[in-house]
């Protein structure tokens, strides 16, 4: 019979195992970013965690910048001059390390590690790699935006840096080079809820205090055909066998392609195309149609006369017309008679006695019948006046 023997493990190999585990329990410090970019007079969080062996107590936790030789102790950032304002740790001595550092400058540039100790002298630890600081005054902007949105649709814009900013940083946006007065913005992002056709527009972003500003990326929103409406040219009466072009109109993104005609009380299509040509009488309206919807406009009356009642109605307008024009004129000569007789009774009122004496007496000289008389023989035609009579006429009577 075989009997099997299970040898049991020799004694060194035991304790390295038991060195692995606890070594393997030391080495717990990582860092979220561990590349950090932040603008000058900005506040950075580094943040930070960290495992120790179970069984130790933590003694001290702090940062610092600077790697020295082993068993010499690393200088604690918090006890240093330029450090000592600016610098909070916001941790605690069991897992969370993060610190934060306000008022960064450009000499801040530098790369942080943390650093804690236990109770145990010898078992202490400093967390590597460490995170890199890049503190910067000079940096890019981009908007990242979809190019195109639907009307109704969620939508967000973000604006990116080349350099990786803190969450501290306060995003202004534009639309088309004026300020957004609304706070939607959630960090580095601008949110538009249920988008509307009056968001499209050029959007660009900066960081406040800084001057500079993105490039302005252009924002398409698409919508459903809406106002629609018929062009009519001309009144919208036809003699019949003419026709009268009708033409459909709307304010959609993408532009309308597809149209269709109806006519009221008629359930299909009458025709299509942006222009329609009506024959008969009848009120008609069209359908505009883009990948995102359609509406209807309201109808227009087309009538269509027959040319035997045109020729009557013009003929109808033509004599009302004419007897419009000789009524006017027979008022006009009426009231120019009563004035132009008016005026002679007038005259006939204020002349003199004297003008009628003269009127009965005075001879016309120019009369044809006294162009061959002498002016003796005119003399011997003059009636006999008597002396007393002739000497109480006016003074321009006398010539006689």
């Amino acid at each position: 019979m075989v009997t099997s023997v299970r040898m049991a493990p020799p004694l060194p190999l035991i304790f390295l195992l038991m060195i692995h585990g606890v070594c393997s329990q030391i080495e717990g410090v990582s860092y979220s970013p561990s590349h950090i970019c932040a603008l000058k007079d900005s506040t950075v969080i580094m943040n930070c965690t960290y495992t120790y062996p179970t069984g130790r107590q933590i003694m001290k936790v702090f940062w610092t910048k600077t790697l020295v030789k082993d068993r010499e102790e690393h200088p604690d950032l918090s006890e240093d001059p330029e450090y000592s304002q600016r610098l909070q740790y916001l941790g605690d001595k069991q897992q969370n390390c993060t610190v934060r550092l306000s008022h960064v400058t450009l000499k801040d540039s530098h790369k942080y590690y943390f650093r804690f100790t236990t109770d145990k002298p010898d078992v202490k630890w400093i967390g590597k790699p460490g995170v890199t600081l890049n503190v910067t005054g000079d940096f890019d902007l981009q908007v990242e935006s979809p190019e195109r949105v639907t009307e109704g649709d969620s939508v967000s814009l973000t604006c990116k840096s080349s350099c990786t900013l803190t969450d501290r940083a306060t995003f202004i946006w534009y639309r088309n080079s004026q300020p957004l007065t609304e706070r939607r913005d959630r960090n580095n992002e601008l949110l538009l809820q249920s988008v509307r056709r009056e968001d499209s527009g050029r959007y660009r972003c900066a960081v406040d205090g800084h001057t500079h500003i993105s490039p302005a990326v252009q924002l398409n929103v698409m919508y459903a055909p809406r106002n629609v409406s018929v062009l009519i040219n001309g009144s919208g009466v036809i003699v019949e066998g003419d026709s009268v072009t009708l033409k459909c109109i709307s304010d959609s993104n993408p532009p309308a392609l597809n149209f269709s005609w109806f006519k009221e009380d008629e359930t299909s299509a009458v025709g299509s195309g942006q222009s329609f040509s009506a024959l008969q009488s009848g009120r008609f309206y069209c359908q505009a149609h883009n990948q995102h919807g359609s509406q209807r406009s309201d109808a227009v009356t087309v009538t269509v006369k027959v040319l035997g009642s045109l020729v009557i109605l013009y003929i109808s307008i033509g004599v009302i017309c004419g007897a419009a024009v000789i009524i006017m004129m027979l008022i006009w000569r009426t009231r120019w008679m009563k004035k132009k007789n008016e005026k002679q009774e007038s005259q006939t009122n204020h002349s003199r006695p004297d003008d009628d004496r003269r009127n009965a007496y005075d001879v016309e000289l120019n009369d044809p019948v006294y162009e061959n008389a002498t002016a003796a023989q005119l003399d011997d035609c003059k009636p006999e006046l008597d002396s007393s009579l002739y000497e109480n006429l006016p003074h321009n009577k006398k010539r006689l």
